[in-house]
Formats: C-alpha cells, structure tokens, sequence
C-alpha cells in the first residue's frame, strides 16, 4: 500500500451562517472547538444542513489521494450507529481500504459541525464521540507496516488512548507525514509536537499561523531557518500568498492560483496535502508535488465541502 492515513473518524454537517451565529455563539472563526453532544445538538437546532458527508482532516487527504489513482487505506474509529455504517460506505466508495472492525460503542459516531460563514472562511465545532476514544488495539499494525507512508494528524493527539495509539502507529511506520491540523492544536499540545516534529516525523504539514505559533516565530525566514536545520520535509501553506517547502538542501516555493470562484475553504489544506503526498510518493519533485497540491487545493474551494465529486 502506498499510503495509510489515521485521524479522527468524523461525519461532517456542512452548514452556511452569518458571522453574527459565531459572535452569538461565543465561536472564534477559522478555528476549532471541542464540544459535547447537548452544545452539538443545540448549535444544530439553529441551522439549515447544507451538506452530511463523511470527513476527517486526514481521512479527506486519503480520498483524495485515492482520486488521484493511489493504493490508500484509512483507520479511524466509529461506532456500529447509522453515521459509522455511512462513514465506511463512503470510504468504500471512494476505493479506501478501512482498517478498521467496527462494532457498538459506548459514544457514537464523531460528528463535525461546519459553519461557513459569507467570506467561505469555515469555522468547526467537533463532537469526537468515539473517535476520541480510538486506541493502540484499534492500530492494524500489519496495514501501517505494509504502507510506505502514514499520514497522522495532529487533532487525533490527545491525552491518554489516542496519544497511546499514534505513538503505536509511529513505532511501526516506514516514513511518517503529520498535518499540524490546527492553531487550536498547536497552543494545546505545543511541547509535544515540537518534539514529534524534532524527531519522530519526517514530512510536516502546516499552514503559516500553525508554524509560526509552534516555533515562536515572528517572521517566514525564522521559518525558513528552522526548517533548514530540521533536516526533514516542511511543507508550509500561506493561503493567498501560495506555498512553500523546506528541506536541508532546497527551499522551493508555487504561487496560488488566481481568479478562482471560491466558495468554501474547507478540505483547502487536506486535499493539498493529498496532491503534495501523491507527489513524493511517485517520484515528482518537490517543487511539481507543491504544484500539484496547489491544483487539488484550488480545485476543492471551488466547492462545498472537502470531498472532490
């Protein structure tokens, strides 16, 4: 198997606000928050749904990668509900393999409130239900050794079992890829993932907030500086102002693409990582990966949600 990725099982509700919902609601844009089922619910009896699909930072950048003609597979946890039946069906749909047996579980199927406000900026309000609870038994340690890479994200970093699982994931991998996922992530588990970018993954995805608010950086060169000493893969996004990527020897940098009709930045990050990874792992340049990732990335913003049709 090329690639196997492992994240947070999560069933997106797509749904369009006014940023006077996100004020009222005390929700800070472009960020995500943690919420229990009764705040779930009570956000939901407000809105109109626009769009239920199944979703997942890394589990969106596996489909993606799969369009792309890639041998992927995904593990992510999910109860035997309605929502975890629809969950698989739409990885398998999508010719992802899932890693994963599921049965009932105590909580239910994750859920992931999308509110996308006027200006397409996409805000994220996550019940994780089961999917928090996912641990180093539900790792297939057989599928990570048979991949050449695998993919993690940083939302799935937690205290107790989920910690316990990607640190089980990352002890049998081949070469390992994280997505910072988020600033909300970075302030909360900063020290650890500093030491996991130091010295344990070997491709880091993030965008230009993440990465600065991680190594206290002011500046892109800091950046730069920083990613030149790591001597690993640091692929940075910076909306508007394109992409950038930094090993030891080469730094190389792909503008955005212009004049596009955007419509919903959701999946923007995920499904450029999606074209970024097809790229290193056929063999593409760092600077054609980049590319590659811009393309996906523009393709999906034209969109609603984080799942090409």
């Amino acid at each position: 198997m090329k690639i196997i990725g492992i994240g947070n099982a999560i069933v997106d509700v797509i749904c369009k606000v006014d940023d006077e919902f996100l004020v009222k609601n005390n929700l800070s844009k472009s960020n995500m928050k943690l919420i229990d089922e009764v705040e779930f619910k009570k956000l939901l009896g407000n809105l109109k749904i626009e769009e239920t699909v199944s979703g997942g930072s890394v589990a969106n950048s596996i489909v993606g990668l799969s369009q792309l003609g890639n041998k992927v597979g995904f593990i992510g946890k999910v109860s035997d509900d309605y929502l975890g039946q629809k969950y698989e069906q739409g990885l398998t749909k999508e010719k992802v393999q899932y890693f994963y047996n599921k049965k009932k579980e105590s909580l239910p199927t994750g859920t992931c409130l999308i509110l996308i406000t006027p200006d397409s900026e996409r805000t994220m309000c996550t019940f994780l239900g089961t999917a928090g609870k996912i641990n180093k038994v539900d790792i297939d340690i057989k599928a990570v050794k048979n991949s050449e890479i695998t993919f993690l994200e940083g939302y799935l970093w937690d205290e107790g079992e989920p910690k316990e699982a990607f640190a089980e994931a990352i002890n049998h991998s081949n070469k390992k890829a994280m997505s910072l996922s988020d600033k909300f992530c970075v302030d909360r588990h900063k020290k650890s993932f500093l030491e996991l970018v130091r010295n344990k993954i070997d491709i880091i995805f993030a965008n230009e907030q993440e990465i600065l608010e991680l190594i206290d950086a002011k500046s892109l060169d800091e950046v730069i500086s920083f990613g030149r000493e790591l001597n690993k893969t640091l692929i940075v996004t910076r909306s508007d102002k394109g992409s950038i990527v930094i090993t030891k020897n080469e730094v190389a940098e792909c503008e955005s693409q212009k004049n596009l009709k955007i419509i919903d930045l959701t999946g923007a990050g995920d499904l450029f990582a999606a074209g970024f990874l097809h790229g290193n792992i056929n063999k593409m340049s760092i600077k054609e990966s980049l590319q590659k990732g811009t393309e996906m990335a523009s393709k999906i913003i034209q969109n609603i949600g984080a799942r090409l049709k």
